[in-house]
């Protein structure tokens, strides 16, 4: 059994990811991300995660180099956001994260959405590739591409992605999408494993949560890794960064597993990424 937060996947380039680490969407760049991220850090964690827009790079940076665990035990990933895409134009936005985040070399850079109404997620891809090559990152990826999506990437790549990040839960757990990023060794990462609070008082969760002496959030945590899913639960509360941590002590059951797969109802609750456009 995966026994601490530093239990790790190995991605198909070799890299090793862990299993579990921080989100910052939504959190406040200055004092709260650095705060939320010292206390990770504090706790165990060693992956972050943050983005171009969640405009906390700096924040996120600041915590980085305020702690006392060595640059190459931790795992950082941010994202290009959907203004950039574009060859030289994602080259450009790279430089802008690293300089925001102070880090000499990234561990994970990926696409964010994949924008189809602007056709650029190939050529972006291929920005991607040049930075992986030239060793400014470590693992490139991709979030919220669907399976047409990488099927075109795959296509026409040089390097297939590492990682591909999605919204993944109980109720949206993306079977299809799953099996085809095994076959074609791309992890699988959940953004919103939580559903933002919204699956902690579903009852089938909450009766598995006593079984085990573990809150529901544990419980959804500990049944990503279980899929073979890296997870990034977000939190700003010092307890519940710890307890989100404390998911390598018991294992889920089959019967329980399945139980929380047939929660699945393909319940997005956020945007297609054939439809989302927003730049």
């Amino acid at each position: 059994m995966l026994s601490s937060l530093k239990s790790t996947t190995t991605l198909n380039n070799g890299v090793k990811m862990p299993w579990v680490g921080l989100g910052v969407f939504l959190v406040k760049d200055g004092e709260e991300v650095v705060n939320s991220v010292k206390t990770a850090i504090e706790v165990g964690y060693r992956s972050i995660d943050t983005a171009a827009v969640y405009k906390n790079e700096e924040g996120v940076g600041k915590a980085i180099a305020e702690s006392n665990v060595p640059r190459e035990e931790l795992f950082i990933t941010t994202k290009l956001w959907n203004a950039d895409q574009g060859y030289e134009e994602t080259l450009k936005a790279f430089d802008v994260s690293m300089e925001k985040l102070g880090l000499d070399y990234l561990d994970l850079y990926l696409i964010h959405w994949p924008l189809p109404s602007h056709g650029k997620y190939v050529e972006t891809w291929k920005a991607l590739e040049k930075l992986y090559k030239d060793g400014r990152v470590r693992a490139i990826g991709v979030s919220n591409f669907k399976v047409h999506h990488l099927e075109d990437i795959l296509a026409n790549c040089e390097i297939k992605p590492m990682v591909n990040q999605v919204e993944y839960h109980p109720r949206f757990n993306q079977r299809e999408l799953h099996e085809f990023c095994k076959k074609n060794e791309i992890q699988l990462e959940a953004w919103s494993p939580l559903m933002q609070g919204g699956l902690l008082d579903e009852p089938v969760l909450v009766e598995i949560a006593k079984k085990y002496d573990k809150s529901p959030a544990q419980v959804i945590i500990r049944w990503d890794i279980q899929t073979g899913v890296v997870t990034i639960p977000k939190s700003v509360k010092p307890h519940r960064i710890a307890e989100n941590a404390d998911v390598f002590d018991f294992e889920l059951s089959h019967e329980d597993m399945d139980k929380i797969n047939a929660l699945n109802q393909d319940q997005r609750m956020f945007a297609d990424p054939d439809e989302f456009s927003r730049v």
